[in-house]
Formats: structure tokens, C-alpha cells, sequence
């Protein structure tokens, strides 16, 4: 009997522990779920909680919550385990690593754009890179991916297809013209190259696209990849500067004939080709394009008067040559909040924007912004419009007020954005639709 009673002793001990482990274990998931529902609230009244370009989507029936995701995310709280499954936090934060695609143990995960609510328009692409207009291939930021890494990896795949679907014995100049020369454009070029194809690299402003028109102290974030016949390259806390040294170097080398500051205003079907003619008249013909061109196309502007005036800049380049200015940034957007926090260290900025609260900032962006408009290194004007832009001054108009205020003015940055180049791509022939979670990348494809 004893040694009966010392077992069912034993036994409520075990049974005891197995209940305090489980009562901790749980009340620890219900504090961590708590935390990130606080989170998510906060995120909520910030506006970062949807997603605004691409982003993972979670099948709550496949997770396990084994926290995969969150250890190889390179940003901070975009997901986080409540009540035993992952979820978003700041969504807007996302800039499509795709880390979390790749580290899920169960393939939970999928890289989506667009939301049920919120539609984004994309050209029809199908999965080898072709537009609904045969021989026209887009690869980048255009069709979805913006990240640098992402970006090289579309370039030389498309090519890829590009090669096998080359048309022999065509009477075009070139084999493929390439419009874009930013990282899909770069890498797609050296592809080109390693193939034997001939081709010719085109761009509206300057090599390096979008990280071009980067402040230049910008850091650019992203991972190794291959790059066609350079090899492994590695920008880990890289600078623009350096980037686009890199981007130089390599176009130097592979002697890729580059065109800068060529337009291109139409690309029309031509004989088993196309035409492709720039803004300066001047015409190419190719048996293939490919468009490795920014979402934002052109920059959107105020259409207020005097804004063509030659103190009215869409980028901001070399920033610490500017001083002593007074200077006007219009924007909400972290490249406009960015380009004021450079050029406040040697001039007297002030930052218009017409919501009432900035939306959708990095954390870092909001907390520097905050800081100057106290500390009054930055003059922040909300719920303003500007009306008119003088050859020494500007017209802002504030919180619905009658009449504007007038500000003493050297330059104007206009950072509110760029607008997809849906004239150009339909002119083209090329299909937009808006896509409401559209899956860009899964496991099954």
C-alpha cells in the first residue's frame, strides 16, 4: 500500500510540473500575443498596417508557428506569432525580401501584392517575364518586384526566355533592346552579353534607376546575389555612392552599350520586331524589348504655376553641396522626409504636406521627423497646399485658410511620388489590371 501511495505521489508531482510548464508556456504565448496586438493597433492608427507594394501572406491553416519567419526577416516587427499563429504587424514596412517565404518549414507563406480592399496596377506578365504583347518582357520593379536582389535575379531570367525565344534570322538592328538601367536593366544587359545577343541599353535619366535618384548618404539594404559575368557581389549597409560606382565599373568592363538620357516615347510592331522611337526622334529596331523601367515612371507633379521654373527639382542629388538655401520639400513619403533631414543640416527647410499626419513612415523616418519639427530645425507645415511658386518665393495655402502664406524661396523639391506609366505601357499594347492579392510568388510554382 505504501508503495502504492508513494507512485500516485510521484505521479501528481509529474502531473503538477506538467501543469506549471503548461500554465507558464501559455500564459507566456498569451503575453507575446498581447504585445503584438498592441502592435498591430498601434500600426493601425499609424497607417502601416496594410501592405503597399509586395508582401508575405500566411495560410493559417498550414502554420505552426514555429517563428521561422520572424528570426529571418531583415526588418523589424512586419510579422509576429499571436494566439499561436504569424501574422502582419507594420505590413507597409515590407520591402519584399521574400526571407520568410524561404525560411517557412511548411510553406505557409506566399508573396502577395495587393489586398482584398486595395487593388495595385500591374502589366499582365506571364512566368516566363512576356507581356499579353508578344516579344515585349518586363522584369523589376514594373511588374512587381522592387527589391535590388529580386530585381538582378527577374533580369537575367528574363533574358533567359528572351534567348530561347529569339527569332532567327530577323532583320531588326538588335536581337533585344532594354529599357531601364537600373538593377534588372544592368543585369539583364550582362546577360544579354553572356549570350552573344546584340543589344542596347536605354534609360530616361542616368544608370542606376531608382537608386540613382536616391539622396546620395541613402543606405541601400539588401543581400548577396550573382550578377551575370561578374559573379557574387555582396552590399550589406551600402551606400548609393558605392552602388553606383559598382554599376559603373561593371558597365565599363562588359563595355555594355549604355544610352543615358533617351526617352523612349513609343514602341510600336514592326515586321517580326518593333520600333522603338526616343523623345530626341531617333528610331531602333529590335526583335525583342524588354521594359526593366520603375513603377513611378514619371514624377507627379503640383500643377501649380511656376513650376516649371528652374528652382523646381523632382530629386534631390548631392545634398551636402546645398547651403545656406532656403528650400521647400513637398511630400510625406520617407524619400521626401529623408531629402529634408539632409538638407536641414545646411539650410532652412521647411516641409509641406497636405495630410494631417504623416502615414506609412520607416519608425526611424517618424522619430527624426518629430525631433526636427520640435527642435524647429525644420519648418513642418500640415494640412498645406502649395499654389503658387514665385522666382523668390512660395505660395503655401494652410488648413483650408483663404488666403496663402508667402515664404521667402531659393529651391522647391517636389518627392510626392511618380505615377505608373500607364499611357506609355497601353500605347505599347501592354494589358494593366488591378490586382487584388495577387500572388506574385509560391511555393507551388
Amino acid at each position: 500500500m505504501e508503495t502504492l501511495a508513494e507512485e500516485i505521489g510521484i505521479y501528481s508531482i509529474v502531473l503538477l510540473l506538467i501543469i506549471g510548464i503548461l500554465f507558464i508556456y501559455l500564459r507566456k504565448l498569451r503575453k507575446e500575443s498581447q504585445v503584438v496586438e498592441t502592435k498591430i493597433k498601434k500600426a493601425i492608427v499609424e497607417g502601416i498596417h496594410e501592405p503597399v507594394s509586395l508582401y508575405p501572406h500566411i495560410d493559417l491553416n498550414t502554420c505552426i508557428k514555429s517563428g521561422a519567419c520572424l528570426k529571418a526577416c531583415p526588418e523589424e516587427d512586419i510579422l509576429g506569432i499571436q494566439n499561436g499563429r504569424a501574422t502582419l504587424i507594420n505590413a507597409s514596412h515590407c520591402i519584399g525580401h521574400g526571407a520568410c517565404f524561404h525560411a517557412c518549414p511548411v510553406e505557409a507563406i506566399t508573396l502577395r501584392i495587393g489586398t482584398e480592399k486595395r487593388g495595385v496596377d500591374l502589366p499582365h506578365v506571364n512566368q516566363n517575364f512576356e507581356s499579353n504583347m508578344r516579344g515585349i518582357f518586363i522584369a523589376g520593379e514594373l511588374g512587381g518586384m522592387g527589391l535590388i536582389k529580386n530585381s538582378i535575379e527577374q533580369g537575367k531570367q528574363a533574358m533567359d526566355h528572351i534567348f530561347t525565344s529569339k527569332d532567327a534570322g530577323h532583320d531588326q538592328e538588335f536581337d533585344v533592346l532594354i529599357i531601364g538601367a537600373g538593377p534588372a536593366g544592368i543585369s539583364a544587359s550582362l546577360q544579354a552579353k553572356k549570350y552573344g545577343l546584340k543589344h542596347i541599353l536605354l534609360d530616361q535619366d542616368s544608370l542606376g534607376g531608382t537608386v540613382y535618384n536616391f539622396p546620395r548618404k541613402k543606405i541601400v539594404m539588401t543581400s548577396p546575389v550573382d550578377l551575370p559575368l561578374f559573379g557574387k557581389i555582396k552590399l550589406f549597409q551600402t551606400k548609393k555612392s558605392e552602388l553606383l560606382e559598382l554599376w559603373q565599373d561593371v558597365i565599363r568592363k562588359n563595355s555594355i552599350n549604355l544610352h543615358e538620357n533617351t526617352r523612349v516615347e513609343s514602341i510600336a510592331k514592326k515586321g517580326s520586331g518593333f520600333e522603338i522611337i526616343t523623345q530626341k526622334g531617333v528610331a531602333f529596331t529590335s526583335n525583342k524589348v524588354l521594359l526593366a523601367i520603375g513603377r513611378r515612371g514619371s514624377p507627379r507633379k503640383l500643377g501649380v504655376a511656376g513650376e516649371g521654373l528652374e528652382k523646381v527639382s523632382y530629386r534631390l542629388m548631392e545634398s551636402e553641396l546645398i547651403q545656406g538655401k532656403k528650400i521647400l520639400v513637398v511630400g510625406g513619403g520617407d524619400s521626401a522626409i529623408e531629402s529634408a533631414l539632409l538638407l536641414a543640416e545646411q539650410n532652412e527647410v521647411t516641409l509641406s504636406y497636405r495630410g494631417d499626419k504623416f502615414n506609412r513612415l520607416k519608425p526611424l523616418n517618424a522619430e527624426k521627423i518629430d525631433l526636427a519639427a520640435q527642435q524647429k530645425t525644420i519648418h513642418l507645415l500640415l494640412n498645406s497646399n502649395v499654389t503658387e511658386i514665385l522666382n523668390d518665393a512660395v505660395r503655401i495655402k494652410i488648413n483650408g485658410a483663404e488666403q496663402p502664406i508667402e515664404l521667402s524661396n531659393d529651391m522647391v523639391y517636389i518627392l510626392a511620388g511618380g505615377e505608373l506609366p500607364t499611357q506609355f505601357l497601353q500605347k505599347s499594347g501592354i494589358e494593366i489590371t488591378k490586382r487584388f492579392g495577387y500572388t506574385v510568388k509560391s511555393h507551388s510554382k
